[in-house]
């Protein structure tokens, strides 16, 4: 093994397991089934970025990202 497939390695488990965390971590969707009927939007709604919830997606995502090319180095290492 390589020195950089032993690191892509490690940041692939970090990754899955941040990922594992984040998502586990993320409230359930079914309180916003008022939008399927017609709800408006509220402020608190278009805000959400800088709440737990929004900084959680995020990390979600990058997380996602990172686990995605690690699975694809190692792939084309091996």
């Amino acid at each position: 093994m390589t020195v950089i497939s032993v690191i892509a390695t490690i940041l692939l488990v970090l990754a899955a397991l941040v990922l594992i965390a984040t998502v586990l971590l993320q409230p359930g969707e079914t309180n916003n089934l008022g939008a399927i009927a017609g709800g408006a939007e509220t402020f608190f709604g278009k805000s959400k970025a800088k709440t737990m919830e929004g900084k959680l997606a995020l990390a979600t995502k990058i997380a996602a990202g990172v686990f995605i090319v690690m699975a694809l180095l190692l792939a084309a290492i091996y």
